[in-house]
């Protein structure tokens, strides 16, 4: 037996076939809320990412161009990475800051578009709490580790400029390493301090993100 409408005669099952998941998790979204209302509660379990578009043509597009960009930017900074390993005469505290530039810039997407092409792929929109804390703990730490090492690279190029006579005595291994490890430390302790804030914050009624990713201004 098939479904038809009144004026076309189209099956039902084929005008929106992908909203059929969607809608699965409003339902399964506002019966939540309902258990939190019922219960008195203030945790809750879950998020739901809105995405760049809801329109279901849109997704197959939206999957192949981000797919497409992250694909680039993973080989593309994984040959810059190896490339600079591979080369001894790149050995150099410019190339060292460079490659782990390099490394940052694999991390950042993947730690947000890797999600969102998962919830395209899988028509699902919903994200765990500790899912989406654990993503803007990681998206804040490579934001801000990504800031501190350009600030790190402008001095070694101060250096080089301003004291080039001096610059290999100045700039040495130990230096080096240590610049890069005092910028993780920092990063890591600023994002730490700004997830457990968020965590202290209440969420009972708005748990739609009308973003792909969790972020802090959220």
């Amino acid at each position: 037996m098939v479904v038809q409408t009144g004026y076309n005669g189209l099956n039902v099952f084929d005008v929106m076939p992908s909203r059929i998941h969607h809608l699965q998790d409003v339902i399964q979204w506002k019966r939540h809320i309902n258990h939190m209302e019922l219960g008195n509660e203030t945790r809750i379990s879950e998020f739901l990412l809105l995405g760049l578009s809801e329109e279901p043509g849109l997704q197959p597009i939206l999957f192949g161009l981000f797919l497409s960009m992250y694909l680039v930017t993973v080989l593309g900074n994984l040959l810059i990475i190896l490339v600079i390993i591979s080369d001894s005469q790149l050995h150099t505290p410019m190339y060292f800051f460079l490659s782990n530039l390099s490394f940052l810039d694999i991390c950042v997407p993947s730690t947000t578009v890797l999600k969102m092409l998962v919830n395209i792929q899988t028509q699902s929109k919903v994200i765990t709490y500790e899912g989406c804390i654990t993503q803007v703990y990681f998206y804040l730490l490579f934001g801000i580790l990504d800031t501190l090492l350009l600030t790190v690279m402008a001095y070694d190029r101060f250096v080089a400029i301003c004291y080039p006579l001096q610059y290999t005595v100045i700039m040495n291994v130990r230096l080096c390493g240590l610049l890069v490890l005092v910028s993780w430390i920092m990063s890591a302790l600023n994002s730490l301090f700004h997830s457990l804030m968020v965590v202290q914050l209440s969420f009972c009624t708005d748990l739609e993100i009308p973003h792909f990713f969790c972020e802090l201004n959220q």
